[in-house]
């Protein structure tokens, strides 16, 4: 290879950095993001300017190169630069592949993980090369490989997951037994000690994560804070508590949000200023391997890279550049607002959307913890029990559950020591020396608060274990594919040289750009797209008029997606049916949502309209009823092309047209009748109801002719059947919807 090919390289890896920080920032968002969103202290665009403020405040004060890029993973001096260029190619490449898909599933992950095992992956697969070229056995792999400091960070991500998880709720139900949710009712000097404890830890992380290399501080206070830690944490504590007394007693403020303004500043900065070095420091290592050997007039061959182990400190410009790329991704990107739901979703107090379904393990996990828990507080007095149930008792406050998402997912409390705690563990984890992921420890310290709180409860338990489950999975899904991909790509390139680095990029761009045009159609459907409401009435006569708009809706999906269902049978055509299950699956989990919230619905009805939850609870059941025989349309359909059975005849497409007609017809003047409101319309179609049962007892008849006479396809028959059966349970379930609804009605002034 000659040098243009290398200034290549450079280029390329520059554009890929770029690319990593935004598909970067987009994952680690939830660090920084998830108390302060979660809690609601401060508005969003508070937020926001918050962690921007100290994006860039961390970005500047970055502690430069990351050593792991360079001779944490392997030995640089047992590489060629021709090799060492392979290595990163591959890792960068590998990166902004594996964040982009984590990005696009909504899931939070490492990027610190990610870039290790990438660079563990591409450097053996290297070293294979190496060893295997000079006749080697695996044994000689150490020789290349740092397998010492590759143990340490796999145990550290272990150990993380399990320690941040047991911390965060030791702590949260420490916080809540002296605290309670009436917080705000509590004597002033227990948020004093609260806020001395909390900003002590803050300002700690700040100085030992955020800018343990920065020149803000003179030597001697660092020399203070080093040698004298305890002393240093004591002064304070005294110092902040006093603070925290001065600003709640005198100026009225809450000392709970400011402990979320100062821990978000806090884990913005220290992201900016340390994970910033995930996403940069393997292009600049390249950078500076290229200017090391192009000075050198070696051949790429032959150049070992003995350089790579000395410290340098990155060019200020290029972290200033990284750290505005940064803060327009926070601002712009709807990436990482999807994450941070994710978190703030699983740790949330109340019931909300339930995103993850509950699988055997999570299943089996709430069943024996639930038996374990029962146990335990078996060995308490009842009367110390009772006590404590009672700190930990909500003020409840009926709010319909429509409105729960807008409503904090958690207290301040809980945010307080959600930022406090996760600041704690990874100031003493960086002090130590050891490997660690502010993603882990973060999300793990909100899924252990989460848990003390008491916010993982009979109704909810499940799905949360089950979406943490679902998580912690993804993080070893990272692990491991970060490793292999890397491994493969660092092959091809090996093979193809430039040819295959072109190719490579190509393909990782495409990805990126299809998993970005998908995302935003995605976005921009849930923005447009008209779901069923639940209802929120308490009277009948806000009720049938709620219950109108979502009974139009209904009749217009479920007439859209029996077309399609027909349509898809006579055409033989497995995209369009594969198109009705999807719709239909989605109408069907938006009528469960509403015999969901039954409870909320009767809860808020006024004493003079509680007889009519009875009418709510029958509408809904025929709405059931639609929903279940659509469904049962749409997967017969499916499964018979899909199944690559013959064809409907003719005379069975026609027929079937016909009924489709029909149906359209029926479904078509109900809509119309309940988006005009125009009730008196429903008597005209009750009363011929009779005539769309004998069109398809008509259909039926026909068809038991063509079987006795020269049908010869039993699957068809089978179908055809079914399929007119369930139309009858549709129309029967359809026109029972609307008698109830005639004489409600009727006997009800709208």
């Amino acid at each position: 290879m000659g040098e243009n090919i290398y200034l290549f390289m450079i280029i390329a890896l520059a554009v890929l950095a770029i690319t990593d920080l935004v598909v970067g920032v987009s994952n680690d968002a939830v660090n920084f993001l998830n108390s302060a969103i979660g809690s609601k202290a401060i508005s969003f665009r508070t937020i926001m300017i918050v962690a921007s403020i100290g994006i860039a405040f961390g970005a500047m004060s970055s502690s430069g190169m990351m050593e792991v890029a360079r001779k944490g993973i392997f030995n640089p001096e047992e590489f060629v630069f021709a090799e060492i260029m392979i290595i990163f190619m591959a890792v960068m490449i590998t990166d902004i592949l594996l964040l982009d898909f984590f990005n696009t599933l909504g899931m939070p992950t490492s990027t610190t993980v990610s870039i290790v095992f990438e660079l563990l992956g591409a450097a053996v697969a290297i070293s294979l090369i190496k060893i295997t070229a000079a006749g080697g056995g695996f044994v000689d792999l150490s020789t290349y490989i740092n397998t010492e400091k590759a143990t340490e960070i796999i145990l550290g991500i272990l150990l993380s997951v399990v320690v941040a998880f047991s911390v965060g709720a030791l702590i949260q139900f420490v916080s809540r037994l002296f605290i309670s949710f009436k917080f705000q009712e509590r004597p002033k000097w227990i948020g004093a000690i609260f806020g001395g404890l909390a900003i002590t830890s803050i300002v700690y992380f700040i100085l030992v994560k955020g800018l343990k290399s920065a020149d803000i501080f003179s030597p001697v206070i660092l020399e203070h804070i080093a040698s004298n830690p305890i002393l240093f944490l004591l002064e304070n504590f005294v110092l902040w508590a006093f603070v925290s007394w001065l600003v709640t007693s005198f100026f009225k403020l809450n000392i709970y949000t400011l402990i979320i303004v100062l821990g978000t500043f806090a884990l913005a900065m220290a992201f900016a200023g340390n994970d910033l070095v995930n996403f940069i420091g393997v292009p600049l290592a390249a950078l500076e391997s290229y200017t090391s050997w192009s000075n050198s007039g070696t051949l790429a061959e032959q150049y070992t890279m003995e350089s790579l182990s000395q410290a340098v400190r990155t060019p200020t410009l290029l972290l200033l550049l990284s750290g505005v790329i940064m803060v327009i991704t926070l601002w712009f990107s709807s990436k990482a607002k999807n994450v941070v739901k994710t978190s703030v979703d699983l740790s949330r107090q109340d019931e909300g959307e339930e995103r993850f379904q509950p699988n055997f393990l999570s299943r089996q996990i709430v069943k024996y913890s639930i038996k374990a828990t029962e146990n335990f507080s078996g060995i308490f007095p009842i009367s110390l029990r009772a006590k404590i149930d009672k700190r930990f008792e909500k003020p409840y406050v009926y709010v319909p559950k429509i409105r729960t998402q807008d409503l904090p997912a958690f207290d301040l409390v809980r945010a307080s020591v959600n930022l406090m705690v996760a600041s704690v563990l990874i100031s003493i984890a960086t002090s130590m020396k050891l490997p660690l992921s502010t993603t882990y420890v973060t999300f793990m310290v909100a899924m252990g608060t989460s848990l003390a709180d008491r916010a993982w409860g009979p109704e909810s338990a499940v799905y949360r274990v089950a979406g943490v489950l679902n998580v912690i999975g993804g993080w070893f899904f990272t692990a491991i594919s970060a490793f292999t991909a890397a491994a493969l790509i660092a092959y091809l390139i090996h093979l193809g040289g430039i040819v295959a680095i072109v190719i490579l990029l190509i393909t990782a761009f495409l990805l990126i750009g299809k998993n970005y045009l998908s995302h935003t159609k995605k976005v921009k459907e849930n923005k447009i797209e008209e779901k069923l409401q639940r209802a929120e009435s308490s009277s009948i006569k806000e009720l049938i008029e709620e219950s109108a708009d979502n009974i139009a809706l209904t009749m217009k999906r479920a007439n859209k997606i029996y077309t399609f269902c027909i349509d898809g049978l006579a055409k033989h055509d497995i995209e369009r049916l594969k198109k009705s299950r999807k719709s239909i699956s989605k109408l069907e989990k938006e009528v469960e949502e509403l015999k969901d919230n039954i409870f909320y619905f009767i809860k808020n009805l006024d004493e003079s309209s509680v007889g009519t939850s009875n009418f709510y609870i029958t509408m809904l059941n025929y709405l059931e009823d639609m929903t279940q025989s659509l469904e049962y349309i749409s997967k017969a359909g499916y499964k018979h092309v899909n199944n690559n059975h013959k064809k409907l005849r003719f005379n069975q497409i026609k027929d079937l047209k016909e009924t489709d007609q029909y149906v359209s017809g029926l479904f078509s003047k109900v809509t119309q009748i309940f988006e005009t409101k125009e009730y008196v319309n429903l008597t005209e179609l009750i009363v011929h109801k009779q005539n769309l049962f004998d069109h398809i007892n008509k259909k039926i008849e026909k068809q038991v002719t063509r079987t006795r006479i020269d049908e010869t396809s039993p699957k068809n028959t089978a179908l055809y059947f079914s399929l007119l059966s369930e139309t009858k349970d549709l129309l029967a379930a359809t026109l029972n919807l609307l008698e109830i609804y005639d004489g409600h009605v009727n006997g009800v002034k709208v």
